[in-house]
């Protein structure tokens, strides 16, 4: 099912890992503070949801070929690909920047705002081309034995690059403004590129298959079904993508409401360092028996967290709420990632994987697209006045953002019942049989 690891192909990995983290960071760095900057200038949640679902959105559109493509080609040569199209679309970026100024790229009415958010988004979105590629390097460079613990540095790495990010972007739009954030972003991406030249990352040239097309779905399709309950599996992930899709949206402006931009960049900064908690707890003990139960447990007390770290506006509840919610996303991840990497050949990783990112970020902008302007019209308004008030006081308490609290409660309790559903299917029991190896071995012999 999988390739041999190679001699030294953790060190191989861990220079991908750390190469991918640099990349992430930039990406994520100037993302930040692009939604940062429009929400600060325009004070509009319609047009930070809208921005962020964009952003799912198109990573959902995209996924299948982004899969397809990392399994028709050296995992190295995809991620030098992804590497310089953020570049380019960087570059153009701040081209347009200098051009233009920031009334014309700010107006929410106006074609430029949609171009210069756009051609961010573009160089974003590409990103995920070279996560996907390293999510198939575990598989290549890693024992079978150790890859829940890869996955599990993964996270560990993810996190330190979601501290620097908030932090950064959020001192950076403060302090610094557009323009220089743009500057930082086009150099720390040009000099990611450059290390990636000197990285040898060793695998033989896939195999084509002339039957395939260009975005081949049904070759996913057949790979997924191959597996007893591996559709299943997405699904279960794409719970936690629902209530993202309302962090997504609301996060922010829930933060900029609490804090000043530079200090809830910081706040972000620190509250993440959950994410690297959780996996390196993930990279010591690895996730258990049965990674799909605990992936559902997990999801269920983050639904649970979701409910209720804004129930008072409390900067020390909700900071403390979004460290506890990011420390379990690593175990989250890693659990779908260590299932399909132990089930799913290595030729087709790319497009389960690719499959896997499209459905699971759908999900997001979904939500976003729907909460943001049913909360900016309706819930935010209606809480704002004295029926909602009356009506949800004594849970929610008082506040400027008591609007997004509902929203925040609601969805959360939503996820917890999605989560705890999921135990009593069978696509459950299917999935959790396949993985300890008491199900048909047919799987293991997919072409």
């Amino acid at each position: 099912m999988t390739t041999a690891s190679p001699e030294r192909g953790m060190r191989t990995f861990a220079q991908v890992l750390v190469n991918t983290a640099v990349a992430n960071v930039t990406t994520s760095y100037l993302w930040f503070a692009l939604t940062f900057w429009v929400y600060l200038e325009t004070r509009s949640v319609l047009a930070t949801g809208i921005v962020g679902g964009a952003y799912m959105l198109l990573v959902a559109v995209f996924s299948i070929l982004f899969g397809t493509i990392v399994d028709r080609h050296r995992k190295q040569h995809v991620m030098m690909l992804a590497s310089l199209l953020t570049l380019a679309a960087f570059s153009i970026a701040g081209v347009l920047y200098l051009i233009f100024p920031e009334e014309a790229l700010l107006d929410l009415g106006g074609p430029m705002f949609w171009i210069f958010a756009g051609i961010i988004l573009f160089g974003a979105v590409v990103e995920n081309l070279r996560n996907i590629a390293l999510s198939t390097t575990v598989t290549l460079l890693v024992p079978v034995e150790r890859h829940a613990n890869a996955n599990g540095l993964v996270g560990t790495v993810q996190g330190l690059a979601f501290i620097v990010t908030s932090v950064f972007s959020g001192l950076s739009i403060g302090l610094l403004g557009m323009g220089w954030t743009l500057v930082i972003a086009i150099v720390l991406t040009g000099l990611a590129a450059f290390h990636l030249l000197l990285l040898r990352i060793p695998e033989e040239l896939p195999e084509r298959d002339a039957s395939a097309s260009a975005v081949d779905l049904r070759g996913s399709i057949a790979a997924i079904r191959q597996a007893p309950g591996l559709f299943a599996l997405i699904i279960f992930s794409t719970f936690n993508n629902l209530i993202g899709g309302v962090y997504l949206a609301l996060m922010d402006p829930y933060g900029l409401e609490l804090f000043a931009v530079e200090l809830w960049g910081i706040v972000l900064g620190v509250a993440s360092t959950g994410f690297i908690i959780g996996g390196l707890v993930v990279a010591k003990f690895g996730l258990g028996k049965n990674p799909i139960r605990t992936m559902l447990i997990l999801v269920a007390v983050m639904g649970l967290l979701g409910a209720t770290f804004t129930l008072r506006e409390w900067w020390l509840l909700y900071a403390a709420g979004i460290w506890a919610y990011m420390a379990l996303i690593p175990a989250v991840e890693a659990s779908e990632q260590t299932v399909i990497q132990k089930i799913v050949p290595f030729a087709r990783q790319g497009r389960v994987f690719g499959f896997a990112q499209a459905l699971e970020s759908a999900a997001a902008p979904i939500t976003a697209f729907l909460i943001a302007p049913v909360a900016q019209f309706l819930i935010i308004p209606y809480m704002a006045s004295e029926a909602g008030s009356a009506t949800w006081g004594w849970l929610l308490g008082d506040g400027s953002a008591r609007g997004i609290a509902l929203v925040f409660l609601i969805s959360g309790l939503i996820m917890v019942g999605l989560a705890l559903g999921a135990f009593l299917t069978r696509s459950y029991r299917l999935l959790s049989d396949e993985y300890r190896g008491s199900a048909t071995d047919a799987v293991m012999t997919i072409r």
